[in-house]
């Protein structure tokens, strides 16, 4: 697709984008606001342009007269690029754009990289764990009367070379019908041995030939949000996915109100069930999403953090939580996944992602493999940003690693309007610095239905920089704003009145949402320089971070460091995979090389119990404001703060 230049007047800003693109997010992405509240569905009506040169589809609607459509008038939120554009502003009269420029905050998103199946082929590591063999079988005469299974295993040494097979009971039960039914003609699914002296194992027959039909699933098991993708097996893609809130969220917020819930008398049944019960939605929604049929489902890989593991396998993590902090088990057999309460057929294998530790688990170790960081010599640091925080710091010779409790803000848990990053979701957000009226975007350009993670970090960062909220998270209450009220005895900040809402009420930001994502954000920030420490090195030593969470599409670099969840540093090393434990499971369930190489890379990963390092909690306090309590340590936001200070007078909404 063709790339658009737009400039933006008066700012004097320039952006290429894709043909089609939203002139809104165009306009977000090059740092020029446009007073918009509705998250980009064309209600409210305010984020009128003048379109100078160029041309855009759509963008007309009855929020705009017809004098002002003849004089180039848009509604940006619904104007699709169509060509190279010029485009004007309408600004406040009494700010000029050279002040604004001044206010607003650099953009920097993370890139965003995934390994897919081409890479691995690359790299000599697509080892496909299940293939399916079509085979043409003899029928049974007196002349020939071999059993049944012998019949499969001749055929397949025979024309397809394989050996050291074995099958399935599950499997030799089906066979005598089915290859009658099927005439002989049959699709056998062959599971092949994670290293090379294990067996071939028939998990499944099927009637005719199958075999551009090869599927499994990959789950991430998260405290807060369950997310499961279906996969094909023979073209590496994702068909569907689909993301839910776990159920146990119910029972408690973190793994230990979890732990402490399943001491209870029915605790573990009822948090097993829970989780099994949000497992099989996902399953259920990603089977009908992508209409594959359940009997081609060949794996499921699971990973999770070592208590929702537990809980999963149903086994007590009571001794997670105390002293010497000892999980159950680090490896975890292969077993039927139906035996676990799957909803799916008796050949499919679950896969389980073994575990570094009591806090550190199989989610961090699929993103370890997921990323490749285990297996490069750039030295890498390693941020799963999500309710329970891991952290690894290495390469390919040594990785150490730690987890902290963050709570579940940055998945939006704890937050009075917080949601997945799903559709209606505000991902990004501007705001007037004199009107302080906002601009929101949403997933899927849809009315506003809450806050994502990723956008619960813009807001907050957004508004601590035009000075809406101070470095310990409190409203400015001397603002001349409708948006900033209390309510309930607690201060907040209306980003979508419920007029333009895609809910019954206004959509809110409030000190209590703030408070919690400082705390989050805290024990991040502490964990990894408390991680560096403890292995000799400072932020500047590394080559490479890669970032992870299910939290939003996207990551403003700039906008982690206002508010002090990363520490300042260059953002070209830095690179977003999404949901690493989510990629790590779709990358064994691709090939067998990722899953051998599992307890290597464990053996090679050093866990730091951060209950015992007393600079953890020293950290942690310090980055209790925004960005934290020694604003020396960003001396590029505190050159821009200081600029802001000298710039307030000249807002005459903005005075303290």
């Amino acid at each position: 697709m063709p790339e658009c230049k737009i400039k933006f007047l008066p700012h004097a800003k320039e952006i290429s984008v894709k043909q089609g693109e939203s002139l809104i997010r165009a306009a977000m992405d090059a740092g020029v606001h446009i007073n918009a509240s509705c998250g980009g569905e064309g209600v409210c009506g305010k984020c009128r342009v003048l379109i100078e040169d160029g041309k855009v589809d759509e963008g007309i609607t009855e929020k705009l007269s017809q004098d002002d459509i003849d004089k180039g008038y848009r509604l940006a939120c619904l104007s699709k690029v169509k060509s190279d554009l010029l485009v004007r502003i309408p600004v406040e009269s009494a700010i000029d754009s050279s002040v604004l420029n001044k206010m607003s905050t650099p953009r920097k998103a993370a890139r965003i990289k995934e390994r897919n199946l081409e890479d691995l082929k690359e790299k000599g590591l697509f080892v496909p764990p299940v293939e399916k063999i079509y085979l043409e079988l003899a029928e049974p005469s007196a002349d020939d009367n071999l059993a049944d299974v012998s019949r499969i295993v001749n055929a397949l040494r025979k024309d397809h070379g394989e050996h050291r097979i074995a099958f399935d009971m599950s499997v030799i039960r089906k066979i005598p019908d089915l290859l009658r039914e099927a005439d002989f003609k049959v699709t056998v699914n062959i599971a092949r041995p994670v290293r090379g002296a294990g067996k071939n194992r028939i998990i499944n027959i099927e009637a005719g030939d199958t075999t551009d039909r090869n599927y499994a699933i990959a789950v991430d098991i998260g405290t807060t949000t369950v997310y499961g993708q279906m996969i094909d097996l023979i073209t590496g893609d994702v068909l569907a996915q689909y993301g839910d809130f776990n159920a146990q969220i119910s029972y408690g917020e973190d793994v230990i109100s979890r732990i402490v819930y399943a001491e209870k008398d029915g605790g573990l049944q009822t948090l097993n069930e829970k989780v099994v019960g949000t497992i099989n939605q996902v399953i259920e929604k990603t089977t009908k999403k992508s209409n594959v049929d359940p009997d081609e489902i060949s794996t499921i890989t699971l990973a999770g953090n070592t208590t929702m593991t537990q809980l999963f396998m149903n086994i007590n993590p009571r001794y997670i939580r105390r002293a010497p902090y000892v999980p159950a088990a680090i490896l975890y057999p292969p077993v039927k996944a139906f035996s676990l309460g799957l909803n799916l057929p008796d050949h499919v294998t679950a896969l389980v992602y073994p575990q570094v530790s009591s806090y550190v688990g199989g989610d961090i170790v699929a993103g370890v493999m997921g990323s490749g960081m285990g297996h490069d010599e750039e030295l890498t640091l390693y941020m799963d940003i999500g309710t329970n925080a891991e952290i690894v710091i290495g390469n390919k010779d040594w990785l150490a690693c730690a987890a902290c409790s963050a709570g579940p803000a940055f998945e939006g848990g704890g937050i009075k309007m917080g949601m997945r990053a799903a559709k209606g979701a505000i991902e990004d957000f501007s705001i007037d610095p004199v009107t302080l009226e906002p601009m929101n975007i949403t997933i899927g350009n849809v009315r506003p239905k809450g806050i994502c993670g990723s956008g619960l970090i813009t807001i907050v960062a957004t508004l601590f920089e035009v000075g809406v909220i101070s470095n310990n998270g409190k409203f400015n209450r001397n603002l001349d704003t409708p948006r900033i009220r209390e309510e309930d005895g607690v201060y907040e900040y209306v980003l979508a009145w419920e007029a333009v809402s895609g809910i019954d009420r206004d959509i809110v930001l409030t000190e209590i949402d703030i408070d919690n994502l400082i705390r989050a954000k805290g024990a991040m920030y502490s964990g990894c320089m408390t991680l560096l420490k403890e292995v000799g090195l400072d932020i500047h030593a590394l080559d490479r971070i890669i970032l992870a969470g299910g939290f939003g599409s996207y990551v403003d670099l700039e906008k982690c460091m206002v508010i002090g969840l990363l520490p300042e540093i260059d953002s070209e090393k830095v690179t977003f995979i999404g949901n690493g434990s989510l990629l790590g499971a779709r990358m064994s369930s691709l090939t067998n090389r990722i899953r051998s190489d599992v307890g290597e890379t464990l053996s090679r990963m050093t866990n730091f119990e951060f209950s015992e390092t007393a600079s953890y909690m020293d950290n942690y306090i310090a980055a209790l404001f925004l960005p934290h309590t020694n604003l020396d340590l960003f001396p590029k936001l505190k050159n821009r703060l200081s600029e802001r200070q000298k710039m307030k007078p000249k807002f005459k909404n903005n005075s303290n």
